[in-house]
């Protein structure tokens, strides 16, 4: 019998994850710049989680069949896992303007949406540098980056709620961008705990 791969394809799978994350947090970034277009950017969301969901069982399936991996066989599982809630998250983002009918968003949504696309843009790049240990510094600095930007979320996230509270009269609208701010903000999150993966994967193989 043969020998099974030493490494497979993860990389490239995890490139064409990061892809799409980045692609689907372009189309929320436009969602968010323009409500009109919430079916034709609600759909391409969904087509690129629907793809991501593709690369993540294939990830999972090629774990499964390979002896020897690049990496700790936790951190890809963590890893592919991490990224995945991204897009899933975005498309909860989607759903939940459409199912809450929220007819008008404010600038703190549309900052926070920009803050989405800054994130998976920076996840991408460190992800396409995972095959090599001598990006080591210029990932970890990725990663700091993307600690950062969810630390801006972060303060955009509570000065938008402080705002809301203190701002608008309905609670109707105070229940539907409440909850808008916090999906938005879980993706930030969400980046900030992938970049945590990669992290420990760059400090333990570089």
């Amino acid at each position: 019998m043969g020998l099974l791969p030493r490494e497979g394809r993860f990389f490239d799978l995890f490139n064409s994850h990061a892809e799409l994350a980045a692609r689907a947090a372009v189309e929320l970034k436009a969602l968010f710049a323009d409500l009109g277009e919430l079916e034709p950017r609600s759909r391409a969301i969904e087509r690129n989680e629907k793809e991501a969901d593709r690369i993540t069982h294939e990830t999972v399936q090629l774990l499964h069949k390979t002896f020897i991996t690049p990496l700790d066989r936790d951190e890809i599982h963590q890893l592919i896992t991490g990224m995945d809630d991204i897009l899933d998250l975005m498309e909860d983002v989607a759903t939940c303007v459409f199912l809450y009918d929220v007819r008008a968003v404010t600038p703190d949504a549309q900052k926070l949406a920009e803050i989405c696309v800054a994130c998976t843009l920076k996840v991408k790049e460190a992800v396409g540098m995972l095959a090599s240990m001598q990006n080591a510094d210029a990932i970890l600095r990725l990663c700091g980056d993307i600690d950062r930007l969810e630390s801006e979320a972060d303060f955009v996230f509570r000065s938008a709620l402080a705002k809301l509270f203190r701002e608008e009269s309905d609670a109707k609208q105070i229940l539907k961008l409440k909850e808008v701010y916090q999906l938005l903000e879980s993706i930030t999150d969400k980046a900030e705990d992938v970049a945590n993966v990669i992290e420990g994967i760059v400090l333990e193989n570089a």
